[in-house]
């Protein structure tokens, strides 16, 4: 367990420094932070993108057989488990940015540690700039933690509460050089805050920053500038990514956040307060490169909650606990880093099952509907497979074995579990 403070680096130095000793898989969130994170690797280290160090994300990807250190979001971590339970392409599972708790970072450490059980040479390493390392010790049976200070400049914070973000970044412009980064809640409150500064700022190159813009548009605003910048954007450009030439943030303190909604059985987008942990993190981005200063668009007497709520306590969870039943497993008995709320599972599980995609056998564990018969070959072949003296290691080697048996499921006709 690794923790260090935004900025220290983590990111980019230990994962490539891991490679000597076999090949490494990072995962990131975003795609637009495994693209922008394999970019900054190779040129840190002189190294060929798409050689050395590749990334994939969903429907891209840049890597070859010779790739030492893959980064991929975490659809890809999960799809690459399921196919293979064991890892075995990979020395080291790299796990960064764990604090932000999405639910498939929660299934990634999950299915990784059933890999590491049955595999002795198998590394899995957790990065997080704020989350608890004690928890994240203890579920990986009591690994180091090792801290890692980092060095940033000073920061000024200031409170303003109900300015227009417009009328603080147009304050940030005047009050020093660098650039601004904005953080708003969402696109559209990005558009319309957009328009504003652009009206009143038109010596400046104002941007947006956000997960539905193309790869081009989020390389601009990523990308160096000969013009002073005012980016805008969501909590995309919290943690991973680097804006360069910040010197200033303006924060409205607002994020967008999936939630059930049960009267629809639905997830659905609500605009809420973020908490401590995100207010620091996006603090940090003004003081990576000179001291820096910070608009806070809230009263400073206002008390937020420490940490992020994981995903998995406030979301559907059928997809996911599809995801197990693909894997081989049972999601009501997963050793979770953290478990689901009371019957969050069955009510996914028996919503796939009135879909059609899952059955159940004689003793009620489900399973996913289509299994290829190859898979039973593959399972024999991993059970005959060598594997370590300890128990429990033998009886982590037969699961992942029987798992194997549901890797590359078909579902109902929409193409495999990793599509």
């Amino acid at each position: 367990m690794v923790t260090a403070a935004p900025g220290a680096g983590k990111t980019t130095r230990v994962p490539p420094a891991l490679v000597g000793d076999g090949p490494v898989i990072l995962l990131q969130p975003r795609r637009v932070a495994a693209r922008t994170i394999a970019a900054r690797i190779a040129a840190e280290r002189g190294w060929t993108l798409g050689r050395e160090v590749g990334w994939q994300v969903r429907f891209e990807r840049r890597f070859t057989s010779e790739t030492r250190l893959l980064v991929v979001t975490e659809g890809v971590l999960t799809a690459r488990l399921q196919r293979d339970p064991l890892a075995s392409e990979f020395r080291t599972i790299v796990l960064d940015e764990f604090h932000e708790r999405s639910v498939h970072a929660d299934v990634a450490i999950a299915l990784a540690r059933e890999a590491w059980r049955a595999r002795e040479d198998l590394r899995i390493v957790v990065m997080s700039a704020t989350l608890d390392a004690g928890a994240v010790s203890a579920f990986l049976g009591l690994c180091p933690v090792i801290d890692v200070p980092g060095r940033t400049h000073p920061i000024d914070i200031a409170y303003a509460p109900g300015q227009a973000v417009a009328d603080a970044a147009i304050e940030a412009l005047g009050a020093g050089g660098g650039d601004v980064l904005c953080f708003l809640p969402g696109a559209a409150e990005i558009r319309r805050a957009i328009a504003d500064i652009a009206l009143r700022a038109a010596e400046v190159e104002v941007l947006p920053l956000h997960g539905s813009l193309d790869a081009d548009e989020q390389e601009r605003a990523l990308g160096p500038s000969a013009r002073r910048r005012i980016i805008v954007a969501t909590n995309l450009a919290e943690t991973s990514v680097t804006v360069p030439g910040v010197t200033a943030v303006v924060d409205s303190g607002l994020q967008k956040v999936a939630r059930y909604d049960a009267e629809r059985g639905i997830d659905s987008l609500e605009t809420e307060r973020i908490t401590a942990d995100a207010a620091d993190q996006r603090a940090g981005r003004a003081g990576r490169v000179a001291p820096g200063r910070v608009w806070r668009l809230w009263d400073a007497r206002d008390r937020l909650r420490p940490h992020r709520e994981p995903d998995i306590n406030r979301i559907d969870l059928a997809g996911t606990a599809l995801e197990i039943v693909a894997w081989g497993g049972d999601p009501r008995t997963l050793e979770w880093f953290e478990a689901p709320p009371p019957g969050a599972t069955d009510a996914a599980l028996a919503l796939l099952a009135r879909l059609g995609l899952i059955e159940r056998d004689t003793a009620g564990v489900p399973a996913a509907v289509g299994a290829p018969p190859a898979a039973a070959a593959r399972r024999d072949d991993a059970v005959r497979s060598p594997v370590r003296a300890r128990p429990v290691e033998r009886h982590a080697a037969a699961r992942a074995a029987r798992r194997e048996e549901h890797c590359g499921l078909r579902i109902a006709g929409c193409g495999s579990i990793a599509d």
